[in-house]
C-alpha cells in the first residue's frame, strides 16, 4: 500500500504538467494563461513540498522556491521587492552552497554516492541555484526587475520549474 503523501505528490505532478502545458499553450498574460499559470502554481508548491516530505528535502524546496519566485515576478508591479524576496534569495544561496559542497564531497569520496544519482547532477543543480540566487541578488540591488527582466525572471523559473516536473514525471 502507498501511503497517501505519495498519491497526493503523484497526482500533484500528473495536475503540474497538464496545467503547465496548457499555460504554454495560451496566449500570454490572457486569461486561459493566468488560470493555467495558477493551477501549475499550486500544483508545484503540492508537489514541491510533498516531495520534500518524502525525502527529496532540497529538490522539493528549490522547486517551490522556483515556482513562488515565478509566480511572484509575474503578480507584482515593475520595482517591487518585499521581504520574501530577501528570504528567497537566502534560501537560494543556502542551498547552492549545500549543493555544491555536496558534490565536492561525493567528487572526492568523503561522501558515498546515492544509486542513479550521478555526480553531475549534483553539481548542476547546485550552480542552477546559485545561479537563481546571483538573480535574486542582483533583482533586489536594482531595486526589482523592470521591462523585459521581469518577463525573462518569470518565464526561466517557470520553465525551469515545468522541466522538473516532467523530468520527474517522466523518469
Amino acid at each position: 500500500m502507498r501511503p497517501p503523501i505519495l498519491i497526493i505528490h503523484i497526482c500533484a505532478g500528473v495536475v503540474g504538467v497538464l496545467s503547465g502545458a496548457a499555460a504554454m499553450s495560451f496566449r500570454k498574460g490572457s486569461r486561459p494563461h493566468r488560470v493555467g499559470g495558477n493551477l501549475f502554481f499550486v500544483a508545484m508548491l503540492v508537489m514541491g513540498s510533498s516531495a520534500a516530505y518524502l525525502g527529496n528535502v532540497f529538490g522539493g524546496l528549490f522547486a517551490c522556491y522556483l515556482v513562488a519566485t515565478a509566480w511572484l515576478t509575474a503578480r507584482r508591479r515593475e520595482g517591487e521587492t518585499g521581504i520574501f524576496d530577501w528570504a528567497a534569495f537566502l534560501f537560494a544561496l543556502a542551498a547552492g552552497v549545500l549543493f555544491v559542497t555536496h558534490g565536492v564531497r561525493l567528487a572526492t569520496g568523503a561522501v558515498a554516492p546515492k544509486p542513479g544519482v550521478p555526480i553531475g547532477m549534483v553539481f548542476f543543480l547546485g550552480f542552477v541555484v546559485l545561479l537563481a540566487a546571483a538573480g535574486d541578488l542582483r533583482m533586489l540591488v536594482r531595486g526589482g526587475v523592470f521591462g523585459r527582466q521581469r518577463i525573462v525572471r518569470h518565464l526561466w523559473r517557470m520553465c525551469f520549474s515545468f522541466f522538473i516536473a516532467t523530468g520527474s514525471f517522466f523518469i
